[in-house]
């Protein structure tokens, strides 16, 4: 049977398309895999401990929102971190950042927006549930470059205004998976005055947050907050990447009442509510910051690697937040995916060829000359790969 048109247009998801462009090429001797952003720091000290006491609770039906603890604990968490108060009826958890960005569009995005078909913005590059969750609810999608020359930074305010008023929601990504970029408070407050301006939803993707060079990224939800406009953001986070715990599937939702009332409501009927024995590991996750703070001294030190052996390499730009380098080809090597195949047959280095991660536009594929390389193994691994890498794409620079 065939897939409902408005999914019939989305291109294949980035891992398999890369499985095919690389079928048939012999990789060179010690292969490494750069391409997923996968934490493989180790997982906090208590995770065994406190899974291994509550495991009588799989026998037990969780609480689809969340039980009063870890809601406790990530209120907490909110306040410490941005310095508002968000109380547990409005906050919901979801299983990882990915459905909760799907299911929020499902439940908050309306059918029409002023008589018309529903317009939803996207930053280009993207993480691609964006794109997923604007087909699944039959809006439009509206590409918006985060290119160079904008900083990485969507400019969502150059979007025309017949468009931005047919815009029911604009996702965020701070900092932007892949290119590293950190939204400034600045910026966030603009974004918020256009929405309260435009009447749309900000869904701000925050998985990274805890990931930062300099200084911790500002909090859409927060600046909202400070200006009286809490209810135009949804703010979602996980433990994915602040606490090395892909695998536990646990993350949060949280903005207006209203908005999170309506997310819980979907989630009762569709959502899988986190077992008990994973609540209680996020209780303490969340509740932590010297194991979040031990693992961003770890990509503290893989940035000033790449810093070191990228830095004087033309179009390098060291990213300001997350895990990934967004790494310009050299124009004789080719585009992103010439440049994936030859460092897989060459040097042995697996990354992701940038335009898999964007959308084609009248103004040609922003992440077409780009690749993605996620710097999630230990600091010794990444700078021999990445040595590996300069030698190949740079010629050694």
């Amino acid at each position: 049977m065939a897939l409902p048109e408005r999914f019939s247009n989305l291109p294949e998801y980035a891992f398999p398309r890369l499985r095919t462009l690389l079928a048939g090429i012999s990789p060179a001797a010690n292969p490494v895999v750069m391409t997923i952003g996968e934490p493989r720091h180790a997982v906090p000290e208590f995770t065994g401990r406190i899974m291994a006491e509550s495991i009588h609770e799989f026998g037990k039906y969780p609480s689809n929102e969340g039980v009063p603890e870890l809601l406790a604990a990530i209120s907490g968490w909110i306040g410490r971190r941005h310095g508002i108060e968000v109380e547990p009826a409005r906050i919901t958890t979801v299983n990882g950042t990915r459905e909760g960005l799907f299911n929020a569009a499902l439940a908050l995005c309306p059918e029409q927006k002023n008589g018309t078909q529903a317009a939803i913005l996207i930053p280009n590059p993207f993480y691609q549930v964006y794109a997923v969750a604007a087909a699944a609810v039959g809006a439009e999608p509206v590409f918006v470059p985060a290119t160079a020359e904008t900083g990485f930074m969507p400019q969502f305010d150059q979007v025309a205004p017949e468009i931005l008023d047919r815009v029911a929601i604009t996702y965020l990504c701070s900092p932007a998976n892949p290119q590293g970029a950190v939204a400034s408070e600045d910026y966030l407050e603009k974004l918020v005055a256009l929405a309260e301006r435009h009447d749309f939803l900000i869904f701000s993707d925050e998985c990274y947050s805890e990931i930062w060079r300099d200084a911790p990224p500002a909090g859409a939800l927060a600046v909202a907050t400070r200006m009286g406009l809490a209810d135009r953001v949804v703010m979602f986070n996980s433990l994915s990447k602040r606490s090395n715990l892909p695998g536990l599937r646990s993350g949060f939702a949280a903005g207006g009442q209203a908005q999170i009332a309506q997310l819980r409501r979907l989630r009762s009927y569709s959502g899988a509510p986190l077992p008990l024995p994973v609540q209680r590991v996020s209780t303490a996750a969340w509740a932590d910051e010297t194991h979040v703070e031990e693992n961003r001294a770890l990509y503290h030190a893989k940035y000033a690697v790449a810093d070191r052996i990228l830095g004087n390499m033309p179009g390098y730009q060291s990213p300001e937040g997350g895990f990934f380098l967004w790494l310009r080809v050299p124009e004789q090597v080719g585009t992103g995916e010439d440049a994936a195949k030859k460092l897989w047959s060459e040097a042995g280095i697996q990354v992701l060829p940038g335009a898999y991660l964007s959308r084609d536009t009248a103004e040609g594929n922003p992440g077409r000359d780009y690749i993605r390389v996620a710097l999630v193994d230990p600091v010794d691994p990444t700078e021999a790969a990445l040595k590996r890498l300069k030698n190949c794409l740079y010629q050694g620079g």
